[in-house]
């Protein structure tokens, strides 16, 4: 900690260059009077770092809080603070683009009129997407009601939809622990999340692209702005790209690289990003835009200006994740498990004193975790791990073995006296998964993994460890955020609409149905079948011309109210018109803001 650069002040000086004013107070609500947004209560961020926060950490959530409009370079400007991302603006011919419009309507708007209460009142003539995630496109319709040109890197529908729809519940209540929103804001609890401060909370939209970037060099024109894309698939995103500005002579790096060590999996849940390829558009970025740079910002976090930083910032966050990626791959092939490489694997001398390398949203530990995940799954190869009991199973059958819950509390307390945290947490949640109502035990817990959070550098686990220790005391906290805003379900496809509906098929339950369905879209002059058999819905387009049981003519949005269970009118039907309802009575009823346990059995 002591050979940390703390001395060095140029990241306070970027993140307050440009500075134009702030919004105060800055506090954003919905119509109905809901605090979806309040960086005031970051203040106490201005202090000195407090015992209970890691001071790497600390110094993160300094920079993260700042909140405000900042010229980036002449005609762009960034409203940042007012939500977990940054709103950019490129000055056009006659108005105004935004780049990533925040999570949330309301901040999108906030941000918008703060812009223009200091630029004058510009027309919105532009829409650009930088990636699939929804903090970068969901407050849309905060900006624009789509009446203008909107861009997107190739893939970029299927992405966004897909990630809120088919695990969406499960990853709504995991982003509960990892952005800590029923924490305090204080030195005792949330401090940021590094990538900014928290997600809002209010309405999220999504508009679909007009136009879409397929390939390096893709140039467009919009409102008399030159652009240049370079895509960058399977990076921070699935659908992801980069964007040069030439007459500004400004770059824009989307995600893939910011002010830390990102993500290669989500600590709430994600596709396994690809460290190598990430890598490597690094490098290509730098191949095709170091020479007409002079400043490159992100979607988070401040810009870097002048040719020599922007070249070092890129080529460190490169060497970053090529080294992740080909140290993991090296101890995996000398027969080290993901949980040992972990523990192998630290940050190059140089790359340990560029504050940007280091892990406040994402880890080398989870990073090493994610390639080995990637390249070898879950099975570590060691047959003991094959066909182990679940949690709760296993822990009463430790505790058994420890001599009962009391012994194991003890056990406990001698480990936390050595200081051994990790492992008093181990033994402590076998306790509670063996009997939630052993109160000690629970309570011990909470002590552990409050120690465990202030200490960590990493902003997520920081949350997770404060947000176990809350549920632990307090019972589980319900998400606030939408798991799959109405945009965002309007947007599935078809396909996407009957996987969104196989995933809720009760398998047992639909063991012995066996029905078929064809749905012929009127509106999208498309023929889908369904088929649930053995418990699995199949689905195939323009199926060959056998009877099913019952034929449907509808449009997408009747399709959509039929299988939520709604009367639908006008959708003519031929065939047994009782095997819709069998179908309907096998699927779970969906979960909009689950509540499932995550630090109790």
């Amino acid at each position: 900690m002591a050979d940390l650069p703390f001395h060095d002040k140029g990241d306070f000086e970027d993140a307050d260059r440009g500075f134009l004013a702030k919004l105060s107070p800055a506090v954003i609500k919905t119509t109905d009077g809901r605090v979806i947004w309040d960086s005031d209560s970051y203040e106490f961020l201005q202090e000195e770092c407090p015992e209970t926060a890691h001071p790497s950490l600390w110094r993160q959530g300094q920079l993260c809080a700042r909140q405000g409009l900042y010229e980036v370079t002449d005609g762009i400007y960034q409203v940042r603070g007012l939500d977990l991302s940054n709103m950019t603006l490129v000055e056009g011919t006659t108005g105004v683009i935004v780049i990533d419009p925040l999570i949330s309507t309301e901040c999108a708007a906030a941000a918008l009129k703060l812009y223009r209460a200091h630029r004058g009142d510009r027309p919105v003539t532009g829409v650009i997407y930088t990636h699939s995630h929804s903090d970068h496109f969901g407050g849309v319709r905060g900006v624009t009601d789509g009446d203008v040109p909107i861009l997107a890197p190739a893939g970029f529908m299927e992405h966004a939809v897909s990630e809120s729809v088919y695990a969406g519940p499960a990853m709504t209540r995991r982003a509960v622990y990892l952005y800590g929103p029923a924490l305090s804001r204080s030195p005792e609890g949330q401090i940021g999340c590094g990538l900014g401060m928290t997600v809002s909370t209010g309405s999220m939209s999504l508009i679909p692209p007009t136009v879409e970037v397929v390939r390096t060099g893709h140039e467009e024109l919009v409102d008399g702005v030159s652009i240049v894309f370079q895509p960058t698939p399977g990076t921070e995103a699935p659908a992801e790209m980069n964007i040069l500005f030439p007459a500004h002579r400004a770059l824009c790096l989307a995600e893939n690289a910011t002010h830390n060590q990102h993500n290669l999996l989500s600590l709430r849940g994600a596709e396994v990003r690809d460290a190598r390829v990430w890598a490597r558009y690094l490098t290509e970025a730098v191949a095709l835009f170091a020479d007409r740079a002079d400043v490159a910002f992100a979607s988070h976090h401040w810009p870097t200006w002048g040719r020599e930083s922007i070249v070092r910032f890129l080529e460190q966050q490169r060497d970053m994740y090529a080294y992740l990626h080909d140290q993991t791959l090296r101890l995996i092939n000398k027969g080290l498990t993901a949980a040992e490489i972990a523990e192998a694997v630290h940050m190059p001398p140089e790359l340990e004193q560029s504050w940007h390398t280091h892990g406040y949203h994402g880890s080398v530990s989870h990073n090493v975790k994610a390639i080995y995940q990637r390249y070898l799954g879950w099975f570590d190869g060691n047959p003991a791990h094959l066909w182990e009991h679940p949690p709760r199973e296993s822990a009463i059958r430790y505790v058994e073995c420890l001599g009962g819950g009391s012994a194991v509390v003890a056990f406990a307390r001698r480990y936390i006296d050595e200081n051994d945290l990790r492992f008093a947490a181990q033994l402590l949640n076998h306790a509670v998964f063996a009997d939630e109502g052993n109160k000690e035990a629970r309570d011990l817990l909470a002590e552990v993994y409050t120690r465990l959070g202030h200490g960590a550098e990493n902003a997520t686990w920081r949350n997770f460890y404060l947000m176990g220790a809350l549920e632990l005391a307090d019972g589980i906290v319900p998400a606030t955020l939408e798991s799959v805003a109405p945009d965002l379900f309007a947007a599935l496809t078809v396909e996407q609409i009957f996987d969104s509906i196989a995933i809720r098929v009760n398998g047992p339950r639909a063991w012995h149905e066996r029905l078929s369905i064809d749905w012929h879209l009127t509106d999208l002059g498309r023929r889908h079948r369904t088929t649930l058999s053995n418990g699995a819905l199949i689905q195939q387009a323009d199926p060959r011309d056998e009877l099913a049981d019952l034929t449907l003519r509808l449009t997408k949005a009747q399709l959509v109210g039929l299988l939520a269970g709604k009367g639908v009118e006008g959708v003519e039907r031929e065939g047994d018109t009782t095997v819709l309802q069998r179908l309907v009575a096998v699927l779970d009823r969906p979960v909009p803001v689950p509540d499932f346990a995550i630090v109790t059995a």
